[in-house]
């Protein structure tokens, strides 16, 4: 049966167009993300509700044919295996979670033949691990989700991901996912049948603001911190990109322009520990990270954290998280912490 590419709505708006749509093929890596799914296509589908023609067309494409299982568990029908060929327009993969696992050669080498074919590829959260595989993010601005962006980094040190909302560098488009991929949306939108009609789709999705694709993925780190003190800020800041060195307080503290005393005084006003504390803080968070998302030894995560032996990181990994390192997942049932009942 035909697909019927435009919903009936009430809401209407004129649009001035007779060429053909714009095609964008999805391609769902197992254990992709449904909210960064549905929100690149969903403003599509409004754009057509709204114009009463088929402005854009999609497809949905899986490894193998076979439906795919979403992250939070939903199994998404498709429309079948991937192609030799896909239609013109747009590839964009979308992943999710364990994206190393889940980024196969195949779909790497697959992606590559669309890209030199012309398409216009590219990602949707951690779809990128699939375009870095494939070996067309060399010398571009790319962007997937912050989470997995340091796991990224260790495969890949070579190629440098930035913490934007999206990236559109030639015919290679990325971005970060989530509720972002509403925004990418309406970015192709507004450029291939204008901004009046970005913006009718924004009023019928109710999203009230629209961030610049440059923008961080995150609110500030004041923001988060809950401090707009700009020594705690300056200090936090270096902590978090000086996690595998070693740690020296004169260091941090000659970075914010203050003494290492007034330092500590600060971290323990406002954020309630010490700068080593906080530090300890993050490299676990890291390390937890890393373990949930690459295949990285317990020995190399330990060193990418800071830490001068595995069996230090193990001792303040299980004080932590009640498991150890070699054992944790962050699936339920896998890996029990210690006395923590299963009934």
């Amino acid at each position: 049966m035909e697909r019927k590419f435009v919903a009936r709505g009430v809401a209407h708006l004129d649009v001035a167009h007779k060429g053909d749509p714009v095609s964008v093929s999805f391609v769902l890596m197992p254990q992709f993300t449904m909210l960064a799914f549905t929100s690149a296509m969903e403003p599509l589908r409004v754009a057509n509700q709204l114009s009463g023609k088929t402005l854009f067309e999609w497809s949905v494409f899986s490894g193998d044919g076979e439906p795919v299982t979403a992250s939070n568990g939903m199994r998404m029908m498709v429309d079948g295996a991937l192609p030799s060929e896909a239609p013109s327009g747009f590839v964009l993969i979308c992943g999710g979670v364990e994206p190393e696992m889940n980024s196969s050669r195949r779909l790497a080498d697959w992606v590559r033949v669309q890209w030199r074919r012309g398409r216009t590829v590219g990602s949707l959260c951690t779809g990128a691990y699939a375009l870095a595989r494939a070996g067309i993010l060399k010398d571009r601005q790319f962007t997937l989700h912050w989470e997995n962006i340091p796991g990224f980094r260790e495969l890949w040190p070579e190629l440098e991901p930035v913490r934007r909302v999206y990236c559109i560098d030639n015919r290679v488009i990325t971005c970060a996912g989530g509720v972002a991929a509403a925004e990418l949306g309406l970015k192709l939108i507004s450029d291939h049948y204008g901004p009046e009609l970005a913006q009718a789709v924004m009023n019928m999705c109710l999203l009230t603001h629209l961030r610049l694709p440059s923008d961080d993925q995150m609110p500030s780190l004041a923001a988060r911190l809950g401090t707009r003190n700009e020594h705690v800020v300056k200090a936090v800041a270096w902590l978090e990109s000086h996690l595998a060195e070693d740690f020296r307080l004169d260091d941090c503290a000659d970075h914010v322009g203050v003494t290492p005393r007034q330092v500590q005084r600060l971290f323990r006003r406002w954020l309630g520990m010490t700068p080593v504390q906080y530090l300890n803080g993050l490299r676990l968070a890291h390390g937890r990270m890393l373990l949930s998302e690459t295949n990285m030894s317990v020995m190399e995560v330990a060193v990418a954290c800071g830490y001068v032996s595995a069996s230090h990181f193990a001792k303040s990994f299980r004080r932590k998280y009640g498991v150890a390192p070699g054992k944790y997942t962050h699936f339920p049932g896998q890996a029990v912490p210690q006395g923590v009942k299963t009934e």
